[in-house]
């Protein structure tokens, strides 16, 4: 599934190429999302020149004045720019051009993924964000905000910093290596997680995400980024689906557990 950093190099991708452009058409070529499609309010979108591509966790945000379109990608969508001449895959659900003569282009086997319109001026009132925790990489993510967050709570601290309601775009990939980073065994209870070490995990989570975005995002099956390209930072994983090879660390062997229905892996000699 694409999580933060794949929606944010999507986001860098896309942007300058149709950043203050306007809207030629809007093709819906499938309806059937993981929602329904709003056709008629994509199309009310033409002629209108889109103001800036933003994103809120893992969700996608096309501005323009009447509102904004909400894009997520579901588990195996992607967006890319392609021109008019580029051929219209089986998968290839929404096409909206721009006057430039870029388009672009919605891709998504698995039809898990959506695109929406909300006419509202706040970024934040959509039903889908409203509940939404901080965003990983801003300054509201601190050691004293998670800590406090923590209080009372009996769960693993994986699938507590996976919580979108806490922070936001921390997936499966990134909380493993984030977890590994900062030498948290991924079942310890998030309660009884020390500040000081939820110090040590903010500043992991930081930097696993940073680094993910830096290379473009992760590609184990079907990601690719608005240019098209993988990401690569599959190559700089330390544990995620290193399950029997040696620590980088320590040379003990990476293990694997289920951890709320996903794999997770770890180092038992690193982590505690």
């Amino acid at each position: 599934m694409p999580e933060l950093p794949e929606v944010e190099t999507s986001r860098r991708g896309i942007e300058p190429h149709i950043q203050g452009q306007a809207v030629v058409s809007v093709t819906v070529r499938q309806p059937k999302l993981r929602w329904p499609v709003p056709v008629d309010q994509l199309h009310a979108i033409q002629g209108q020149q889109l103001l800036r591509v933003g994103r809120r966790g893992k969700y996608l945000q096309l501005f323009f004045d009447s509102g904004y379109v909400l894009v997520h990608l579901g588990m195996s969508g992607s967006v890319r720019i392609v021109d008019a001449e580029a051929l219209v895959g089986r998968h290839d659900h929404v096409d909206m051009a721009f006057a430039n003569g870029c388009i672009l282009r919605y891709h998504d086997p698995r039809r898990f993924g959506c695109w929406l319109f909300h006419p509202a001026d706040d970024v934040e009132d959509h039903p889908l964000l409203m509940q939404l925790g901080p965003e990983p990489l801003s300054d509201e993510f601190t050691a004293d905000y998670v800590f406090a967050a923590s209080r009372g709570k009996t769960q693993a601290v994986k699938t507590f910093i996976m919580d979108s309601h806490v922070v936001v775009g921390v997936g499966n990939i990134y909380a493993s290596e984030s977890l590994f980073m900062a030498g948290i065994h991924p079942k310890r209870t998030a309660g009884n997680v020390s500040k000081q070490r939820y110090a040590r995990l903010v500043e992991a989570v930081r930097a696993v995400l940073a680094k993910s975005i830096e290379d473009g995002g992760t590609t184990l099956r079907d990601f690719v980024g608005g240019d098209g390209k993988p990401g690569y930072f599959q190559q700089s994983l330390r544990v995620y689906g290193r399950e029997g090879e040696p620590c980088r660390k320590c040379d003990k062997s990476i293990r694997k557990i289920t951890l709320g229905q996903r794999s997770t892996f770890y180092c038992a000699q690193c982590q505690r």
